[in-house]
């Protein structure tokens, strides 16, 4: 089993960790069985199939309840619908997408048990890698640890942005402590975050860059203090993020020390034969060649966004059928359609079948606009190795250079800091697609990330973070005060001390 409840995903209760093995690139899995956890960990091989573990939870698509990646973002902010066959065909993007999540109904569940399983393991790494593994040497171990130290602020990160209220707990639980783990406040787990991160940087053992032909997907240091910036960020921790974000970025246009700069051709960024490229900074890896198939959805290793953003039914050029979620709102093909990122954002499968190149069947909430920067392209379509659906080999770059290019100049701006430089920031991004500069305000900044990073994951959150989602996403029905954050799913109020967020 792949995923588990708070309750069940505590190092002492794992009768057993599926450990996946490391094939061609870091994250490629290639399942090998089960160990129980007591007697594992006992050499240099299974310390770092244990890491490889704490990893896994970054890359899980599919889930018993729902689909939890960013997908689910996508829906509830502004620039896509659910869609889907009807409006009760993907309930995990409708309910957000409509704002009707309750305890019981929505995408949270499936969030929860991801980043919580991914805590775990971490704990379970950290405590682990404290005894004595005879071949594995010191600067391994010391690199292994930095790693866990990002991962377990990864996942609170998510956690707390998108519940806010939730147990922190930096080391594996006892049976008897399970049902008596207590909500901690937010602030704490900020700090908690803060502390793994800065633990990662100072480590030297952490590497600057890494080969992506062999480690593509372990984290750098470039990556934690990006993470870092980010967190910053949400805590308005303005000139700390600011200093974070230019330890990343360099010189706004140049290349950075730790080898970042911006593509040239925007399209190329989301290509399934570029990963790890220079604008890459955090990349969540996808394959084919674990041949996922429809058994256990919550074991999937492709990517399942894909298929989900693809119409239904599809025959045609370029794509392959998918599932018609997330189409394109009215709202964002206004405005972005004469922005020069228009045509690697947006698919427009209508034009096609206007053309009688293409037919598809519309879904719920169609526009006849789709998510293009992830659409499942047909030349990448993987027929020998289980079902295409759901073995998709894009990757998903979480973090990239405009992104953190663009939150330096917001914290720049917000601390009153060095205007000329949030202005080269800004329209480093626009130029790189061709614009002309602008100067650098909080509303030019907000406008170029929602055109830069449109159906990438971060629109809601930018919503909510600078309060600006109850009145963008009101049509929708979300209601300030509640909706900022998911409720604590159901099935983890039963027997516990958690509390219900506020409005739920």
């Amino acid at each position: 089993m792949k995923k588990f409840s708070i309750q069940y995903v505590t190092g002492l209760l794992l009768s057993c960790l599926i450990f996946q093995g490391c094939s061609k690139d870091f994250l490629e899995a290639d399942p090998r069985g089960t160990q129980v956890e007591s007697n594992y960990y006992k050499n240099a091989a299974e310390a770092f199939n244990g890491l490889v573990a704490a990893y896994d939870p970054m890359g899980w698509e599919g889930g018993i309840n729902a689909y939890a990646n960013f997908a689910c973002l996508e829906a509830a902010g502004d620039d896509c619908d659910g869609g889907g066959g009807s409006s009760s065909d993907v309930p995990y993007l409708n309910t957000w997408d409509s704002y009707h999540v309750d305890a019981a109904n929505g995408p949270q569940l499936d969030f929860w048990q991801k980043d919580f399983a991914g805590v775990s393991r971490v704990n379970t790494i950290l405590q682990k890698l404290d005894a004595d593994i005879p071949d594995l040497t010191e600067a391994v171990k010391k690199r292994y640890v930095a790693e866990a130290h990002f991962l377990r602020a990864y996942y609170y990160f998510e956690l707390v942005r998108l519940f806010r209220n939730v147990p922190l707990f930096t080391a594996p639980l006892s049976k008897e402590e399970i049902y008596q783990v207590e909500q901690a406040t937010p602030d704490s787990v900020y700090m908690q975050i803060e502390s793994d991160l800065m633990t990662a940087i100072a480590a030297p053992e952490l590497p600057d860059t890494v080969p992506a032909a062999t480690e593509g997907g372990r984290i750098t240091k470039g990556a934690a203090h990006a993470l870092l910036g980010k967190v910053y960020l949400y805590e308005k921790k303005w000139e700390a993020a600011a200093k974070q974000f230019a330890e990343v970025n360099g010189t706004p246009g140049g290349t950075s020390k730790y080898g970042y700069h911006l593509l040239a051709d925007f399209s190329k960024i989301f290509r399934p034969d570029n990963p790890f490229n220079t604008e890459s900074i955090l990349e969540i890896t996808h394959t084919s060649i674990a041949a996922s198939g429809w058994g256990n959805t919550s074991k999937v290793e492709g990517f399942i966004a894909s298929t989900m953003f693809g119409p239904r039914s599809y025959s045609g050029p370029l794509y392959y059928s998918g599932w018609g979620g997330c189409p394109v709102t009215k709202e964002l093909f206004d405005v972005i359609h004469y922005d020069p990122r228009y045509g690697t954002t947006i698919s427009d499968v209508d034009s096609l079948v206007k053309l009688d190149l293409a037919s598809y069947v519309p879904g719920y909430q169609n526009t006849g606009h789709f998510v293009k920067k992830f659409a499942p392209l047909e030349e990448f379509k993987n027929t020998s190795a289980g079902p295409p659906t759901i073995n998709y080999p894009q990757h998903y770059i979480e973090i990239r250079l405009a992104d953190t290019y663009l939150m330096e100049a917001e914290a720049l701006v917000q601390s009153g800091g060095d205007m000329t430089r949030a202005g080269a920031l800004l329209n480093a991004v626009r130029a790189r697609v061709g614009l002309s500069p602008v100067t650098p305000t909080l509303e030019h900044i907000y406008n170029e990330r929602h055109l830069e990073l449109a159906t990438e994951g971060h629109r809601w959150y930018d919503l909510v973070r600078t309060g600006r989602a109850a009145q963008v996403l009101a049509s929708k029905g979300f209601v300030a005060g509640k909706n900022e954050l998911l409720p604590i799913p159901l099935p983890e109020l039963n027997n516990t001390k958690l509390v219900q967020n506020p409005g739920y």
